[in-house]
């Protein structure tokens, strides 16, 4: 684990822009399973979540059209939390950062770490964009 004061700012970027911060399984199912969409993002201390997952995750949040809710589990950190997400998240393989797109409890769209690195932030939210379009209208 990473010692919490470490990585406050890294959970407070996504929480101040609109994330809701989810540390149990309890309530990472309850929001994935909820009718609508759900978008989770699992944030982690890498280089490319600082330099283009959490921007482009934050940039994204800003859209008009987008999910029902957004939420955030911190790999490292919230163990139980994440071990949730990526169980919703098969065939997937593990990956950090990572966001995935659930409607009505059913993966519709993922972005794995490999599609993160070496991308902008932009590039990146402009895929979540192209998602959100097709599945939280």
């Amino acid at each position: 684990m990473y010692p919490e004061d470490m990585i406050a700012p890294m959970r407070a970027e996504l929480a101040n822009s609109g994330y809701a911060e989810t540390k149990t399984p309890e309530e990472v199912t309850a929001a994935i399973t909820a009718e609508g969409t759900t978008l989770v993002v699992v944030n982690s201390v890498c280089g490319c979540a600082a330099g283009s997952a959490r921007p482009a995750a934050m940039a994204a949040a800003k859209s008009e059209v987008k999910p029902d809710r957004m939420i955030t589990v911190f790999a490292g950190n919230d163990k139980a939390a994440v071990d949730e997400a990526r169980k919703h998240m098969l065939p997937f393989p593990p990956s950090s950062p990572a966001m995935a797109l659930f409607k009505d409890g059913e993966l519709v769209h993922m972005i794995e770490r490999h599609h993160i690195e070496g991308r902008t932030a932009q590039m990146i939210a402009g895929n979540l964009l192209g998602a959100f379009e097709e599945y939280c209208k």
